[in-house]
């Protein structure tokens, strides 16, 4: 928790100097978690009828690793993560639940709605937005 208040305060003070207000609240997970989105927005990963994520723009089937997350028995629809990790399996590492609909609002010129659309129902999926860093 010391490190992530140091990395605030860098980030709060480095706003500061450039003279942007902070105006998000920081109880909002949602904006946080578009902050996150928007940064990583190459590294999602849809979870597959066969319990494996395939990530979305370059097809490869991927695990949450076991250790590193608690999301790895929840198991979330769509999920962003921040590296991927080798070793017996292809795992990702630093996961976080999405809404897969950040997607195509934070990065239209990487995903459009097709990627996104659950074909069976031609209809956008909604994520709940947890969190496991």
């Amino acid at each position: 928790m010391k490190r992530a208040r140091d990395i605030w305060n860098q980030l709060e003070g480095l706003l500061e100097k450039v003279g942007i207000e902070i105006t998000s609240n920081c109880n909002d997970l949602d904006a946080i978690m578009k902050s996150i989105t928007s940064v990583f927005f190459p590294h999602s990963a849809k979870l597959q009828k066969n319990g494996y994520y395939r990530t979305v723009k370059h097809p490869q089937t991927v695990h949450i690793h076991p250790m590193n997350s608690g999301l790895s028995r929840v198991l979330p629809r769509w999920v962003i993560y921040h590296e991927l990790v080798l070793t017996t399996k292809e795992y990702m590492r630093q996961v976080s639940e999405l809404k897969p609909e950040w997607l195509v609002e934070i990065a239209p010129h990487y995903y459009q709605l097709k990627d996104v659309e659950d074909p069976a129902s031609n209809k956008m999926p909604r994520g709940k937005g947890r969190s496991q860093v």
